[in-house]
């Protein structure tokens, strides 16, 4: 056992910043009558989450808290085609529900 290793042993703050947290990817697919929130799920996703509504819900909320829900799906109602699925980003999770890190971003649409 290296020194590092048993550093992260005895230091619970440690094992908590590295435990496994998984990314998922959040995107708007765009239908002729409907927007549709979309959750991207990793094959190898933990299996401390063991109820995808809960936590494809978690992932909406979050993405929402994040973002302004109403402006975002103004302008993909406005600018993306029918059948497009307009990526905002990703929510990286710890199956405890603990928010890593988000790359979230309001979508643009440039005039050509």
């Amino acid at each position: 056992m290296t020194d590092s290793d048993e550093a992260r042993t005895d230091d619970s703050t440690t094992a908590d910043e590295t435990q496994a947290a998984d990314t998922f990817g959040v995107g708007i697919q765009v239908t002729e009558t409907e927007l549709r929130f979309v959750v991207n799920v990793p094959s190898d996703i933990d299996s401390g989450w063991t109820d995808p509504d809960a936590f494809q819900r978690l992932v909406e909320r979050i993405t929402w808290d994040v973002l302004d829900q109403q402006n975002v799906l103004r302008t993909i109602a406005s600018n993306a085609p029918d059948g497009e699925t307009v990526f905002l980003g990703t929510v990286t999770l710890r199956s405890d529900e603990t928010l890593v890190d988000h790359s979230l971003r309001s979508p643009s649409f440039d005039e050509a």
